[in-house]
């Protein structure tokens, strides 16, 4: 089995297609992204072409001109969905709930991972 070097793992994530993707979306130049940042250009156009990441800080402001989660920013649909394929089609079912359907749906949710957690608390007592 091929060993994975941490050093360059980085380079298999979407971070550098995400960023791009999200900033043409917005119709956002590599400039006026990087003008919203405060970072100079070179810096947007390294991060796209996956030459350098972002530190912590930049990636906040990133996150923040381009109006995304930093989930969606750094991992790619798949590490964000839930593993199981099930749950990933209930929770894609809700989109279609009204708004009372999943006010009730949230509630049954929190009670069960309430319920959960409390069960845990109490093993681990």
């Amino acid at each position: 089995m091929r060993q994975i070097d941490p050093r360059t793992l980085w380079r298999t994530m979407p971070f550098a297609e995400q960023l791009t993707t999200l900033r043409k979306a917005r119709n956002l130049s590599q400039k006026a992204l990087a003008e919203m940042v405060k970072v100079h250009v070179t810096q947007i156009q390294r991060y796209e072409s996956a030459q350098i990441q972002p530190n912590l800080a930049v990636l906040k402001r990133l996150v923040v001109a381009l109006n995304v989660s930093a989930d969606t920013l750094i991992f790619d649909e798949q590490e964000r969905s839930p593993r199981d394929e099930g749950v990933r089609l209930i929770l894609q079912a809700l989109d279609e709930f009204t708004p009372e359907e999943l006010a009730t749906a949230k509630t049954v949710l929190q009670g069960l991972v309430l319920q959960h957690q409390a069960r845990r608390w109490a093993t681990a007592s």
